[in-house]
């Protein structure tokens, strides 16, 4: 997929969705074919940081003790003390509304087996459980401003269930160039983790929230030069 092929999927974009008395998010959706999400390696997880930013307001929470107790407070939307542990215990439903509202947890290395003994059946199954790829489980003594700037910009692709991803990558207000270099940034991540590579991919399509698909279509060499022969007749 190149440069040009992208920008004419957006411009086709703009012209063909309805505007909206608000902003619209674009999403990217990527269909899959031809792999086994059975198979470990067939599966993609993936943490990225954006080119840019895609403005979509994440929710952070972190499982921290008192040591960063009153810094996590200024920076996260909820923390949970270590010391609360037990109010969680046997609470499925509060755990997986508390899951479900936010989009990373961070904690501290130091809690993690209370942790995955408390949370981590219902954390576990909805991928929300404080992950070392993405520099969620960290010390103590840490400072965690910078961790919170990175996630802030930071998107996890992931083939869960089913063969498809979707994932906000900018809003309408954002620039051709911006969102173009989103999408193949994610392209080419995407690309290199799967076991055929282009082959297993059906199509990528950008919409805006409410708007129709637009599919991203490759123009081959030889279809440009029949393009330009057409022109120059």
């Amino acid at each position: 997929m190149e440069k040009q092929d992208v920008i004419n999927a957006i411009k086709e974009l703009r012209e063909k969705s309805p505007k909206k008395n608000f902003k619209q998010s674009v999403d990217v959706l990527i269909n899959l074919k031809d792999i086994d999400l059975k198979k470990p390696e067939h599966n993609i997880d993936l943490y990225l940081q954006l080119p840019n930013p895609s403005h979509k307001k994440l929710k952070l929470g972190a499982f921290v003790d008192q040591q960063l107790g009153v810094q996590a407070k200024k920076l996260f939307d909820t923390i949970v003390l270590k010391e609360d542990f037990s109010k969680w215990v046997n609470n499925k439903k509060d755990q997986k509304k508390l899951a479900s509202s936010y989009d990373f947890f961070v904690a501290q290395v130091e809690l993690m087996p209370q942790i995955a003994t408390t949370f981590g059946k219902v954390f576990g199954a909805r991928g929300k459980m404080p992950n070392p790829k993405a520099g969620c489980v960290v010390a103590g003594t840490s400072n965690l401003e910078p961790l919170v700037n990175k996630l802030k910009d930071t998107i996890r692709i992931k083939t869960r269930n089913e063969t498809s991803i979707k994932l906000v990558i900018g809003g309408e207000e954002v620039s051709d160039d911006k969102l173009t270099d989103n999408i193949l940034f994610i392209y080419n991540n995407v690309l290199s983790k799967l076991p055929q590579e282009k082959q297993n991919i059906r199509y990528i399509g950008i919409k805006y929230t409410m708007g129709p698909l637009i599919k991203i279509k490759e123009e081959t060499k030889a279809s440009e030069k029949k393009a330009k022969r057409m022109k120059n007749a």
